[in-house]
């Protein structure tokens, strides 16, 4: 008999960036956010929306976005696909990186884990959560004193390192 550990079936801790810069943003976010229940991915806490720029082509929709803590069964890898399902089902197209998509799913930290597995492109934490406004700022609303797994910074340093127009640039809605 094959002893399994224990951890490997218990609910894992997960920070979920969720955005939307195309049709009408807030109810894309809010039908990703049933779609995660629907794969068993308890939502336990959710941010207030944030607007912010699109990047790197300010020209582009504005994006909103949320942050949302939830516990799940899921591998890393598992959740992966179900995102990228999530997003598919949501209308989002193969594009150009960065473009406009009804959808984007990002995990940003899972159970403060550090995973990197370049060839399933899922590396973890997120590694440009420290630089983003729009991930940050909602992270801090739901999770005050989250801290990276990699910097070992906790996330008022993290925001304190943007810049002024990071933070000046974005508003909650």
């Amino acid at each position: 008999m094959i002893k399994q550990d224990i951890s490997e079936n218990q609910a894992k801790t997960v920070f979920l960036a969720i955005g939307s810069n195309l049709g009408d943003k807030k109810f894309n976010i809010e039908r990703a956010k049933i779609k995660l229940l629907d794969y068993h991915i308890k939502i336990l806490k959710s941010s207030n929306y944030y607007e912010s720029e699109s990047w790197p082509d300010k020209n582009n929709p504005k994006f909103l976005n949320i942050v949302v803590k939830v516990i799940t069964n899921q591998s890393p890898l598992d959740l992966l696909k179900i995102c990228k399902l999530i997003e598919k089902y949501l209308g989002r197209k193969k594009a150009n990186k960065n473009a406009p998509r009804t959808c984007d799913i990002d995990i940003i930290d899972y159970d403060k884990k550090i995973i990197s597995l370049g060839s399933k492109k899922l590396i973890l934490p997120h590694p440009s959560l420290h630089k983003r406004n729009f991930v940050l700022l909602p992270l801090y609303e739901i999770n005050r004193s989250w801290k990276h797994p990699i910097y070992k910074k906790n996330i008022v340093k993290l925001i304190n390192s943007l810049t002024i127009y990071d933070l000046r640039s974005i508003k909650r809605i």
